[in-house]
């Protein structure tokens, strides 16, 4: 493709010295699981998100299932989550024996309808799991106060997030993933933040908690060869703590540029009617981790994606197919018309290449090319 969906190898070009270095350094000194790369990382992305405890594990799936793991959640248990979201997020839970119980999205945010949530809550409810998609934090203010109502604990799903700020009404500003009991991610090579393989992190404020996740990672051990309680083995190396590390130095240029990108292809499609530019949530800043466009009419994204591809440009549908229609859960007997706006995105959503590096004559033509 011309325009790919992420130009991952223009990234590395920029900062390819660094990297190197870093890759160099862990090489030279060996120690390529659990690594002092790997203990710096932890502690420069704790401070960079105002976090006491990071966990890094192997993959931001991990990740979620040790947070639900550490909570010590039973099967037949219920967590409530969205339905317009990756799979991971839902199979995290259902893997353990507990139940998805799936909630509507906002139709502009695409984000879990929180004003839907307390209707959910039934006595086996004992998580929310939100999802911060495509850049921009769910309501968070509001789903805290319906958990603490509840008793029930927060699992945030930042894996597309990382950077996102969200401002309470008391002026208070966290990061994505901060807010809820565990914050998870995903170090995937195409997030904001992504390593050169798979990786993931836990984030907590809590001290207990934190002892138990990294247990949890660790075969259920503390100290070697004593193993306090199950567990598994989910760790990053320390060669992609050190690629992590550089590229968290310049996250926040990242995330400029990806910012900027989005206003550019809103100058050039916010004034055609065949579709809706992303909405902007009034309390969270939006990292762009992907531009997707609303159709007014679904039946035109074949055209459109056939019209971009034909001229060299990338373009992709998150999500298809909703959670809740997935052959997977079907044992949930959730039904086509359960979950409207969910199903509504799934069939009018095109997302366009986004990245740190595309420039506003890129994203012009793309635009160019969508408009016909």
């Amino acid at each position: 493709m011309k325009f790919p969906m992420v130009d991952l190898h223009g990234q590395y070009l920029k900062i390819k010295d660094e990297v190197d270095a870093a890759m160099a350094a862990v090489i030279a000194d060996s120690a390529f699981i659990n690594g002092r790369a790997v203990t710096d990382f932890q502690q420069s992305l704790a401070q960079y998100l105002g976090c006491r405890h990071v966990v890094t594990c192997g993959n931001g799936t991990d990740a979620l299932q040790i947070a639900l793991l550490a909570l010590n959640l039973q099967p037949g248990d219920e967590v409530i989550t969205t339905p317009f979201t990756f799979v991971a997020t839902a199979e995290a839970a259902a893997i353990l024996g507990l139940k998805p119980v799936f909630v509507d999205v906002d139709p502009h945010t695409y984000n879990i309808n929180v004003s839907q949530i307390e209707a959910a809550v039934t006595p086996r409810t004992r998580a929310i799991l939100p999802v911060h998609l495509f850049g921009q934090c769910a309501d968070m203010e509001p789903l805290l106060v319906i958990a603490r109502r509840h008793h029930l604990f927060v699992i945030e799903d930042a894996c597309q997030a990382i950077g996102a700020e969200y401002t309470f009404s008391d002026g208070r500003k966290c990061k994505a993933g901060t807010m809820g009991d565990i914050g998870c991610t995903s170090f995937f090579p195409s997030k904001n933040l992504g390593c050169f393989g798979d990786g993931g992190a836990l984030f907590t404020q809590d001290d207990n908690l934190a002892l138990c996740i990294r247990s949890i990672a660790n075969h259920g051990s503390v100290e070697k060869y004593h193993h306090e309680r199950l567990g598994m083995n989910s760790r990053l190396d320390t060669l992609q703590a050190a690629v992590l590390q550089v590229k968290l130095s310049h996250l926040d240029e990242y995330t400029v540029a990806r910012q900027q990108a989005a206003m550019t292809y809103n100058r050039f499609l916010s004034d055609d009617e065949r579709w809706q530019v992303p909405a902007l949530s009034p309390n969270s800043t939006h990292v762009f981790h992907q531009y997707t466009l609303r159709l007014a009419d679904g039946r035109l994204r074949a055209d459109l994606q056939s019209r971009l591809k034909s001229a060299g440009i990338a373009s992709a549908i998150y999500y298809p197919v909703p959670l809740h229609l997935q052959a997977a859960y079907a044992n949930l007997d959730y039904r086509r018309g359960d979950l409207p706006a969910a199903e509504q995105l799934a069939d009018t959503v095109l997302s366009l290449p986004m990245h740190t590096e595309l420039s506003e004559t890129q994203i012009a033509e793309i635009c160019l090319s969508l408009k016909g």
